[in-house]
């Protein structure tokens, strides 16, 4: 299977001599290409920090992340710029879309960036939406759409431009239980049916069950990571808690 993702060797390191924080403590892990990942940890993990340094918001303090076999810790200027722009996809707690911006223009803004034609703009938001069934809110702005719906239109955005990687930071963090099962039922979709390779930090059990292998981190090191296979998913759920069981006291931040 071809990696879209390897990290080798990652360390980050905040603070000095006399006080240091080994937030991220020499983990590697590949992810390959249509894969679905979830990485769950308790608070103070380190598991926010990798997805940081993943996507370029934080400079890593040693070991290498390649995507697509391109070392992106080396990547500076413009090339990190068009990185960013055209190989990742990112999917935020708080949604991050613009409210000046109609749930159209907030999906086709980074089409825009690229210099898309207008007509291709149109027919790629329009056969997304429709995948995610926002087609009919459209027109309308953050303000007058729901939770779940705002958090679909980020999805739509992060998958329009056809990224190598989407990047989801606790996805389901600020919605409903009906919204949150709707949103990972559209996770489903983008990496079934469209073949996106998808990693997604999160502290809860339940999102992390609609993945396909689930790493956990602990004390900035990888614990322990278990795969669904041919398991459903209440099964994989079920052995998701026994993992989160080994964690012990850090049980309660982390389901």
């Amino acid at each position: 299977m071809e990696n879209i993702l390897k990290i080798d060797k990652l360390e980050k390191y905040y603070g000095n001599k006399s006080n240091l924080t080994k937030a991220i403590n020499n983990i590697s892990f590949n992810v390959t290409k249509g894969e679905f990942v979830a990485i769950m940890g308790a608070s103070g993990s380190g598991k926010t920090t990798l997805l940081n340094c993943i996507s370029t918001i934080d400079k890593v303090t040693a070991g290498h992340i390649l995507v697509e076999n391109e070392d992106i810790t080396m990547l500076k200027g413009n090339k990190l710029n068009a990185f960013r722009r055209e190989k990742l996809g990112f999917v935020f707690q708080d949604f991050n879309l613009l409210d000046t911006l109609t749930a159209f223009e907030n999906i086709a803004l980074a089409l825009s960036i690229q210099k898309v034609n207008p007509k291709e703009i149109e027919k790629r938001v329009s056969e997304i939406s429709k995948k995610l069934n926002i087609s009919n809110i459209l027109n309308k702005y953050p303000y007058q759409i729901s939770g779940g719906q705002k958090q679909r239109v980020a999805c739509a955005r992060a998958i329009v431009t056809n990224p190598k990687l989407v990047l989801a930071d606790e996805p389901t963090g600020a919605l409903d239980s009906k919204s949150a099962k709707m949103l990972l039922e559209s996770f489903e979709y983008l990496n079934d049916d469209l073949k996106a390779t998808i990693l997604m930090v999160t502290h809860d059990a339940f999102t992390a069950s609609y993945a396909s292998r689930v790493i956990f981190i602990k004390d900035g090191k990888v614990f322990n990571e278990i795969y669904r296979g041919d398991d459903n998913r209440k099964a994989f759920f079920d052995k998701i808690i026994d993992v989160v069981t080994l964690l012990g006291g850090d049980l309660e931040d982390v389901i």
